[in-house]
């Protein structure tokens, strides 16, 4: 397995920290995690992943893009990268990816955080709907050859105006690094499929019943958990967020009223201050310093 892996630059006095994984969701790459890791390098030495098919990622061997396939992807890094247990981080797929790496391997994982996360939720939203089309037969690949065919500025900012709550605040420079990534991927040979086999991978997720649920593997998770959602949020229902607190046995929540799907992109200070909360518990709880 190959994966591109993007690492926040390390702290100057050469400190050893505990080991962040940031996992990003559909369509995403380890970009979307560039202000939080820098946010956090003073508490955690962040590594954020390309999972397999994007950013700079080449298509997994086995053309497996389910979350079960994207979790072993992730896995399979924790266990390269050989300093767990780690704080792992994921956000909309990358967070389904992320349940699953520590329901599987309670062992890796000292703690999870959440953001927005695609647990099952079959209540259909118009805004949500062009996820579940790509898992239909000819429409999906329609609807991605229409997305990839799209001019890369404007593919950026339909993003902006689907992920955040107030497209018009994202910053020139970020539309301008989306619309590079979305150019590069256009000439992708295998970025179509990767977008559309993972959709099918998420819907299928959805579907799951008894264990290998995302809601019972949910429920089995040992780490301490923090939620972030976004009350604008037009992807994943805030109103879940409710539901993930009870079910996660070691959870606190946090629900940003200003928030769209990338709270992380949109308010990173926001959860970055969330997240040392849970980081300083976690050391107090297990007797561990930085």
């Amino acid at each position: 397995m190959r994966l591109s892996i993007r690492r926040a630059e390390p702290r100057a006095d050469g400190a050893q920290m505990p080991l962040a994984v940031y996992v990003h969701g559909l369509g995403g790459s380890a970009l979307n995690w560039t202000d939080l890791m820098g946010l956090l390098r003073d508490r955690v030495d962040g590594v954020a992943i390309d999972l397999p098919g994007f950013g700079e990622s080449p298509p997994p061997a086995d053309g497996d893009y389910s979350t079960f396939g994207h979790a072993r992807a992730v896995l399979r890094l924790i266990e390269w990268l050989g300093k767990g247990p780690v704080h792992l981080l994921g956000n909309s797929m990358g967070g389904a990816v992320a349940v699953r790496v520590a329901a599987q391997r309670p062992d890796l994982v000292r703690t999870l955080t959440l953001i927005s996360p695609a647990l099952p939720d079959l209540r259909l939203r118009r805004t949500s709907a062009s996820t579940g089309l790509l898992a239909v037969p000819g429409i999906g690949h329609a609807l991605t050859r229409w997305i990839h065919r799209m001019p890369p500025e404007r593919r950026a900012q339909a993003a902006a105006e689907l992920m955040y709550a107030n497209a018009a605040a994202v910053p020139e420079p970020l539309l301008r690094i989306a619309a590079e990534e979305y150019a590069k991927r256009s000439r992708c040979p295998w970025a179509q499929q990767a977008l559309l086999a993972s959709a099918r991978g998420i819907i299928r997720a959805y579907l799951e019943r008894g264990p290998q649920s995302l809601w019972s593997q949910a429920a089995r998770v040992r780490a301490p958990t923090l939620l972030v959602y976004g009350r604008q949020d037009k992807l994943v229902d805030s109103r879940l967020a409710v539901r993930a607190a009870e079910t996660f046995p070691r959870s606190r929540l946090v629900v940003l009223p200003d928030s769209g799907h990338v709270a992380m992109m949109e308010h990173p200070r926001l959860v970055a201050a969330a997240v040392r909360e849970l980081l300083e518990d976690s050391e107090r709880e297990t007797g561990t310093g930085q």
